[in-house]
């Protein structure tokens, strides 16, 4: 199982557009500058992804089957991938770039998400396991759009160790 990176999207505050971009880093606690590394997000404090995924194969039926186009990056997700179902990277270590993550839970819709895209039936498109995964940053570095997908050993879900790393960004 393979796929690649097709668009990376970031924002610096919670609820504002997604900007696209070619290339970012990876850094403790998500991608550099986006609104959850920085402490800004919607959810920071309570429920929050240090990276999102998201396939680009969910967002085309999402436009095929509910007539929502969500490529602009209202989906709010960070990580736009192709040719790999995100839902396998649970519990996966897995590399894009230089960067090493661990798909930690599925991202489900939420009605904040509906309510900043502006559209009805945003939130309910996303539900039925197209809203993607959360993950965390193992190891720091570059991940760029055209990145492969590399799918490395899983990893027994650690539900202390998620426990603690919440703690710990929350101190």
């Amino acid at each position: 199982m393979a796929g690649t990176v097709e668009r990376i999207w970031v924002t610096e505050e919670g609820s504002a557009p997604m900007e696209a971009i070619e290339r970012v880093r990876a850094v403790r606690g998500g991608l550099e500058g986006d609104r959850y590394q920085r402490g800004t997000g919607y959810y920071s404090g309570f429920d929050e992804c240090e990276v999102t995924l998201i396939e680009a194969e969910a967002i085309e039926r999402i436009r095929d089957d509910e007539g929502i186009d969500l490529a602009d990056g209202r989906h709010r997700r960070n990580v736009v991938t192709r040719g790999v179902d995100v839902h396998e990277l649970l519990d996966t270590r897995f590399r894009i770039g230089e960067a090493t993550f661990e798909g930690t839970r599925p991202r489900p819709p939420c009605a904040h998400v509906e309510q900043v895209a502006g559209e009805d039936g945003v939130a309910k498109s996303l539900g039925n396991d197209r809203g993607g995964i959360c993950a965390r940053v193992v190891d720091g570095g570059e991940i760029a759009v055209g990145d492969e997908i590399e799918v490395g050993e899983s990893v027994a879900p650690d539900p202390d160790g998620l426990a603690e790393a919440i703690r710990d960004r929350l101190s």
